[in-house]
């Protein structure tokens, strides 16, 4: 079996990647709600605190996603 063989299980496709999609989907979007929720508070911050939480938050959401996506790709977390 060689990589370019169409039967090869590498190139079937899985379940992880549509229902990972769609679970990225909904996760980015609930977490979109919450910093939006958070927006008025934050407003009342000086700018410069504003500036650091939006920071924070704009990139908080990356941390999982490295494993989020290695699961997607091979199915294991690690």
């Amino acid at each position: 079996m060689t990589m370019l063989d169409p039967d090869s299980p590498r190139l079937q496709p899985t379940w992880r990647k549509p229902v990972g999609i769609i679970g990225l989907l909904v996760a980015l979007a609930l977490y979109g709600g919450l910093v939006a929720h958070l927006a008025e508070p934050i407003g009342h911050l000086p700018v410069i605190v504003q500036t650091l939480a939006y920071i924070v938050l704009g990139t908080i959401w990356l941390l999982p996603l490295r494993r989020f996506l290695i699961w997607m790709e091979t199915g294991r977390w690690g």
